[in-house]
């Protein structure tokens, strides 16, 4: 029997088909499988990127608790020194009453204490007047500075009844114009604490003491010119103490010259 071409070509095709359908339940078999695969792969990156996600917020609120803890102990410090705070504020309203108060009662006692020493000034011995009158002039318009604070004021107006104080203690000289017969000349001034005050004129010619009885000046017989001048000189620290002989009224007495 004679098979042409074409016979030959619808024969191979056939059994071409036939191989093709023999394979076809294979690679679906093949290709559920690696769906299969692919899917549990894609579930487990889901889960794994799950458990990621529910460690990361764990310790984001382990941390949360843990800064939670830290601001509850940090609020009761903070709260514990706001109480504290408040304590020190009524106690500075209480103090600054208190200064109020102290302010309305110790102004007026300075002011008088300025007073006291102004007129002490006028009637005691007259030595360093100008110094002395210009101190407390200064303290009267201090008390008038509102830059200068009250205990700054109380403090200087001390500081100058310590400097009278100590003119008690030390003896001076210095250089200083007195009215001598109707007209005014240099003279070397002698305090002796506040216990005596004499004058020498420049030339040594003339001496003088003030009588503080009668308020004035009495002139000194020359017997008493070495004295004033041994008194000057340890005054000015050029000579050692020694002892002087001069008068306080109208009877010679010895005194230590130096300080006392």
């Amino acid at each position: 029997m004679t098979i042409n071409f074409r016979s030959l070509c619808y024969l191979f095709l056939l059994i071409m088909s036939s191989d093709l359908y023999a394979e076809d339940p294979i690679q679906s078999a093949l290709d559920i499988r690696l769906d299969a695969q692919q899917e549990s792969v894609e579930s487990q990156q889901k889960i794994d990127q799950m458990v990621d996600q529910t460690r990361d917020m764990v310790q984001e609120f382990q941390q949360a608790t843990v800064q939670l803890g830290d601001l509850r102990v940090y609020n009761d410090q903070l709260e514990r020194l706001v109480f504290k705070q408040r304590e020190e504020l009524d106690s500075y309203d209480r103090q600054l009453q208190n200064a109020k108060e102290t302010n309305r009662s110790i102004v007026p006692m300075m002011l008088e204490m300025l007073k006291v020493l102004n007129r002490f000034i006028l009637i005691d011995t007259p030595f360093l007047q100008q110094e002395r009158s210009m101190r407390v002039i200064a303290l009267k318009g201090m008390m008038d500075d509102p830059e200068v604070n009250l205990a700054e004021k109380y403090r200087r107006i001390l500081e100058a009844y310590q400097i009278e104080a100590d003119y008690g203690r030390t003896i001076e000289a210095y250089t200083g114009d007195v009215e001598i017969e109707g007209e005014t000349r240099s003279v070397e001034f002698l305090r002796v604490g506040r216990v005596a005050l004499f004058y020498a004129s420049l030339d040594g010619r003339q001496s003088a003491y003030w009588d503080r009885n009668n308020r004035k000046w009495q002139s000194l017989p020359g017997a008493y010119t070495d004295s004033i001048e041994m008194g000057l000189r340890i005054a000015r620290k050029q000579a050692p103490p020694d002892l002087i002989k001069i008068p306080l009224s109208l009877t010679d007495i010895n005194i230590t010259g130096g300080t006392e």
